[in-house]
């Protein structure tokens, strides 16, 4: 087997070393992944107006479920594509690599027909106020036209992190990132096309995006010797997937969902705190960034060891995650602090009431104290499901979105909008404990995904 100059060594390389030097391409490329949804609300609210951030606000809880759903059926299937490569089987990994492809481009065409059959119907559910509801359709519509591609280029970019490269996702997203502010400024400011404008700026950049992946990674497979047989598709590892890419997708819908369910409880308070809110939830997305993305490297991590019968070094790599969650919280608190009130007005034109900004900066300030708690809860659950042991954390985050729901459902009538923030760390700190307690017991090192 060739091993590429990109990749880092799972397997060799000291753990603490190993999992920084591969998270921080991938800091760095869900940065830029935020981006779509961030430069989209910024145009909107500081060239069209409040009304309009409000509606791709509304938009946003609606879309980030899909994305998790992109994300979390990748990084579940790059759990087996990861283990084969840890285990020396290149041809059975260029067969998962090749079924899971084949899988989410079919994902993505069915629930992308789904949402342009439902999306006024889902808007309708979540309250969405009249004055925004035009703009928010729309929005979501033609989005939903581009969902093959969204699915393509997150599975894709799950597969270059499953054989150690997080450098090249880094890479297309820059670009992509590029391309979508360019033709954001263009569509709404030249053309003015409003939220419209944005919707298809992001669809032409993540469709250039994932035809861009897929060139990339039909080059870089060729260079790996299989002595197996490859198959283009195979019902054992769609199984085998399926076994942690169904818990890994609702892992990393829980959040989104939550989000969902709460917008439609945020919505009855008016567009003035919608604004607000989705400028903070903007904030809040980029915030907990290097949380999720060392989650997502502890699960690669996890999994090429497991592969290759080294469960000492997993340990070892959990423990260094703890430190470099420590530094992260405390950083980004300090950025929130001192910089918030900036981040906020970055989102909201120019006149636009106190109530937004209230909102906003009310929200951020709060959560900005928690962001070791997701820290986390996302590097336990990441080395569980790297492992293939997704039961217990698959629950520990349905209780997540289920104590974030409900808080915010019963308490918002009661104490008003804040009742929805103080939801969320109760939740994050309950599914870190149970999936803790599943680490403790240590059954996750029995588990065996590949024979």
């Amino acid at each position: 087997m060739k091993m590429q100059k990109k990749t880092i060594n799972m397997i060799t390389d000291p753990p603490g070393r190993a999992l920084l030097l591969f998270a921080l391409p991938m800091i760095l490329g869900n940065l830029f992944q935020q981006f779509y949804n961030i430069i989209d609300s910024v145009v909107v609210g500081r060239f069209v107006g409040e009304e309009a951030l409000a509606s791709v606000g509304a938009s946003y809880s609606i879309t980030n479920v899909f994305i998790a759903i992109a994300v979390g059926g990748g990084i579940g299937s790059a759990v087996v594509v990861s283990q084969f490569l840890g285990a020396g089987k290149i041809g059975n990994m260029k067969t998962a690599i090749s079924t899971t492809l084949i899988n989410f481009l079919a994902v993505g065409v069915v629930l992308g027909g789904l949402g342009l059959l439902f999306n006024t119907h889902i808007l309708r559910w979540m309250n969405t106020p009249e004055n925004v509801f035009y703009d928010a359709a729309m929005y979501l519509g033609i989005y939903f036209g581009g969902l093959p591609f969204l699915f393509l280029y997150n599975v894709q970019a799950s597969i270059f992190q499953s054989m150690g490269d997080s450098r090249t996702p880094l890479y297309l997203l820059i670009f992509s990132s590029a391309l979508n502010v360019i033709l954001d400024l263009v569509f709404v400011i030249r053309f003015s096309m409003g939220v419209p404008g944005v919707a298809i700026a992001t669809l032409i950049a993540q469709g250039l995006s994932a035809v861009l992946s897929f060139t990339v990674l039909r080059k870089r497979l060729k260079s790996y010797e299989a002595a197996e047989a490859f198959r283009l598709y195979d019902w054992n590892t769609t199984l085998q997937m399926m076994r942690v890419a169904i818990p890994s997708t609702v892992q990393q819908s829980i959040v989104h969902v939550g989000m969902l369910l709460v917008q439609s409880v945020v919505n009855v308070f008016g567009s003035a705190v919608m604004a607000g809110f989705a400028a903070g939830t903007r904030i809040e997305s980029t915030c907990i960034v290097p949380m999720l993305a060392l989650g997502s490297a502890m699960s690669t991590y996890t999994a090429q060891n497991m592969g290759a019968g080294k469960t000492d070094r997993v340990r070892k790599g959990y423990r260094y995650c703890y430190a470099m969650i420590g530094v992260f919280a405390v950083v980004i608190c300090l950025l929130m602090i001192l910089w918030g009130d900036i981040l906020v007005r970055s989102f909201l034109k120019e006149g636009s009431g106190e109530a937004s900004f209230g909102t906003g900066m009310d929200y951020i300030r709060f959560i900005s104290f928690f962001y070791a708690l997701i820290g986390l809860k996302s590097v336990t659950d990441g080395l569980l499901r790297g492992a293939g042991d997704v039961t217990v954390f698959t629950a520990a985050n349905l209780v997540n979105l289920a104590i974030r729901v409900s808080f915010a459902a019963v308490f918002a009538p009661v104490i008003g909008v804040q009742a929805v923030w103080f939801a969320v760390p109760i939740g994050w700190l309950a599914n870190y404990l149970i999936s803790f307690s599943r680490y403790l017991t240590g059954k996750w090192e029995r588990i065996r995904l590949i024979s």
